[in-house]
């Protein structure tokens, strides 16, 4: 393409920018070597420098071009590229959709209001996250620099963004790899019949099973004491566990492997890690929807509550989610896109990517809700069944009249048969009933079940169990959730990979080098999340770092670019580069919805870790709940139980309906149908139910403390960047020093800008178009 300023009056030989009457003068940058790359950033185009502005009043859109004369800046740009399109969009849509959005997604559209989140998050999806996403997919492939260089060209004062972002990248690639080792260990534990999580473990040398894991479920078990050997709180160390570092040295293994060539292996490792979770998706839901009980789930997920449109904290919790699924502003973005032509429509990318991980959330939360609703139809049926049987020993004891006894009937067709029978009842007789019965509402069966346990990939380990043949689907499962971390930790990757070889470009000569040293401390910095207290540290970066300095980062991001750059220079660039118009509403979206938002956000989750406790997940072994208080044993009805007692003409059974007749908490604690005669004293003292179980926490306070300094060493780098931008204004000889990147041919002659004929943009692209 020729350049446009060919086609209009040359005016004198310098370069000089034409401004709009209304739009703000960027702020100059303090070294010839950023002038220049923001030259570069605003003009280059076919080896010739030009920049525009865009100058709009939302109808009448005009632009103007500045003389090609301007100083010629020798760049070199030996930068790779994807070998083809796919093999980018599928680097863009693997890092976009992780595990967060499998594991996340289906709870907090459970715990947020259904259909109430899906509304709140394809709103800020495409009103903010579209838009910052186009934001950085647009800045990397026009500037071709990963996040630490990029944002040194919109504006100098706040160059540390990108430095803030490629720490993010670092510390979160540390912890997600454990994610993927987790899973990685599953699935070789999967290739075995029956599963080790089905059952309990037997005792050592002994037919009895582990009393620590009969109190709690085997899957549970199975995470806390075989995967992580967990600690009961986080202050307890210890060495990282041998078989989950061996799992982690894999995992690394393969991240090395798939990066060490560049572009070259990571574009063909992406066909397997980003395709392959996507049949394996359709599969396993295609199946989960011919469960009996999966319409159930699906009516579920797309229940409405109102109250949660208008909720602030909804709102903020799908914000968090949607920044932390996406990865924007983890410096990812900018560093794939770096490797695209400057041509490439970056416009249907974001769109492309962001209605991908939609698409992949809600799908994902549809095979969630169909499991759950299918297990809550089971333990449905379980619950009329176990209502059934109190029913029949109750009329067989004598307790209720024998008109109530059940047809025989009623055990063919039970979801159905017992509503039907139950609901037929007399009023007295209902009244007669109900408190020896158990409620057994589908809605209350699938909260329960939606409840389940507090670990995600536990959730996972009991939904196998849902299908016939539970080894292979297991495998199948922990295949789609390691390719899918896979492909995420790939982009991590880039964007850490890229920004060190623009800040070294001599490190671009040895890829493979470069890639081992990275990732060799990346593994051994690893290893402190596979220690039995690794995974709370984990969820404490996960849950509570995370957030803040990303949406500062956010910010930052957004306000540069709209604000001093301008939105309105930024919008021509795209127009110059893709060669088609653009529509004005990104300039407000990015101008004022985004910082809005991004600032609602930001101190919304401030409030939040202020106000609320900070407390995490923990494993404790040995709890011991004291039973509900016990009504006075002296009294008539302890009297009569007594004497009760003391005949032994009552069997265990009936024993235990009249407990629970007069303590309504009693059917929670079968053991003590093992009362007897031996033992009528049991009753006059407090009894006590230990119990394996998940316990809430709060965390310590050296912890809280590791925390606030984790945020604020994150954010430091843009402060810092700006004081060191401050001294190269203030004390002007510095600049003689400073190493530029690029060489002027000539000295550019300081004079008044000269007005330039305005085009209108049809009549700019009619000369484009001879030009072309």
């Amino acid at each position: 393409m020729t350049s446009v300023s060919e086609n209009m009056e040359v005016q004198n030989e310098d370069s000089q920018m034409s401004k709009c009457s209304d739009s703000t003068p960027v702020i100059s940058t303090t070294s010839a070597s950023e002038a220049a790359t923001s030259e570069l950033f605003t003009g280059e185009m076919s080896g010739e420098e030009h920049t525009f502005d865009w100058c709009d009043e939302d109808n009448d859109n005009t632009m103007e071009t500045i003389n090609k004369n301007e100083p010629e800046i020798e760049v070199t740009d030996d930068r790779p590229f994807w070998a083809n399109k796919i093999e980018y969009l599928l680097a863009q849509m693997g890092y976009s959709v992780g595990l967060s959005t499998i594991w996340r997604f289906p709870y907090l559209c459970f715990h947020n209001g259904g259909g109430s989140f899906l509304i709140i998050y394809i709103i800020m999806l495409f009103f903010v996250g579209v838009p910052l996403l186009l934001l950085e997919m647009a800045a990397g492939q026009r500037i071709h620099q990963g996040s630490i260089g990029v944002w040194k060209v919109f504006s100098p004062w706040i160059g540390g963004v990108g430095y803030s972002s490629f720490m993010v990248c670092f510390i979160v690639g540390l912890y997600y790899s454990v994610l993927i080792t987790w899973n990685l260990y599953y699935l070789i534990q999967s290739f075995q019949s029956p599963l080790p999580w089905a059952l309990c473990p037997l005792l050592r040398n002994s037919s009895d099973f582990d009393p620590e894991c009969t109190r709690t479920t085997p899957t549970v078990y199975f995470w806390y004491r075989h995967v992580l050997k967990a600690t009961d709180e986080i202050e307890i160390g210890g060495l990282p566990v041998f078989h989950l570092s061996l799992s982690l040295c894999v995992t690394w293994f393969i991240i090395c492997i798939s990066i060490i060539k560049g572009l070259k292996s990571t574009g063909k490792m992406l066909y397997v890690s980003v395709l392959l979770p996507y049949i394996i998706l359709f599969c396993v839901f295609t199946r989960s929807l011919m469960l009996q009980g999966a319409d159930f789930g699906l009516k579920s997920l797309l229940a409405t509550e109102v109250s949660a449109l208008y909720s602030l904290e909804v709102w903020r919790r799908t914000g968090n989610h949607l920044f932390l699924s996406m990865g924007s502003g983890f410096g990812s973005f900018t560093a794939i896109s770096s490797y695209a032509p400057r041509s490439n429509n970056c416009i249907m990318d974001a769109f492309a990517v962001a209605l991908l991980n939609l698409v992949t959330s809600v799908t994902a939360s549809m095979f969630v809700f169909a499991i759950m609703g299918h297990l809550a139809t089971l333990n449905n049926e379980k619950c009329y069944l176990k209502n059934a049987e109190t029913v029949k020993n109750l009329v067989t004891t004598g307790v209720l009249s024998s008109d109530l006894r059940l047809p025989e009937s009623l055990y063919q067709h039970m979801s159905y048969s017992y509503p039907t029978w139950f609901g037929n009842l007399p009023a007295g007789a209902k009244s007669m009933v109900r408190p020896y019965l158990s409620n057994c509402d589908l809605a209350e069966q699938f909260k329960e079940v939606m409840k389940g346990p507090g670990v995600a990939i536990v959730a996972f380990t009991d939904i196998v169990f849902s299908f016939s043949g539970s080894t292979f689907w297991a495998i199948i499962i922990f295949v789609f959730l390691v390719t899918m971390g896979l492909s995420t930790m790939l982009g991590i990757m880039q964007g850490i990979i890229t920004a060190l070889q623009d800040t070294f470009p001599s490190s671009r000569k040895h890829t493979k080098l470069l890639t081992v040293s990275v990732c060799v401390p990346m593994f051994l910095g690893s290893l402190i999340f596979v220690k039995p207290s690794g995974s709370y540290y984990v969820n404490m970066l996960d849950d509570r770092w995370a957030s803040l300095p990303l949406f500062f980062i956010l910010i930052l991001e957004n306000m540069s670019m709209a604000w001093i750059y301008g939105a309105r220079r930024f919008l021509a660039d795209l127009i110059i580069t893709l060669g088609h118009p653009i529509s004005p509403i990104y300039r407000w979206l990015w101008c004022f919805v985004s910082p809005f938002v991004l600032l609602i956000l930001f101190v919304s989750t401030i409030i939040n870790l202020h106000l609320h406790p900070i407390t995490y997940l923990a494993w404790n072994s040995s709890i011991v709940s004291p039973l509900p208080q016990i009504p006075d044993p002296t009294g008539e009805w302890g009297q009569t139980l007594q004497s009760t007692l003391a005949s032994g003409t009552q069997s265990s059974y009936s024993l235990g309906i009249q407990l629970s007749r007069v303590l309504p908490w009693f059917p929670s604690y079968p053991h003590l149908l093992h009362l007897t005669s031996e033992n009528p004293g049991i009753l006059n003292c407090p009894s006590f139910s230990p119990q394996s179980d998940e316990i809430t926490l709060s965390y310590p306070s050296w912890a809280k403390v590791l925390l606030v300094l984790l945020i604020v060493v994150t954010i430091l780098p843009i402060p810092a960047y700006f004081l060191y931008t401050l001294l190269k204004v203030s004390f002007p000889a510095s600049k003689k020093n400073s190493s530029a990147t690029v060489i002027f041919k000539h000295e550019a002659k300081v004079e008044k800008p000269i007005p330039r004929p305005r085009l209108h943009v049809g009549q700019n692209q009619k000369k484009m178009n001879k030009n072309r």
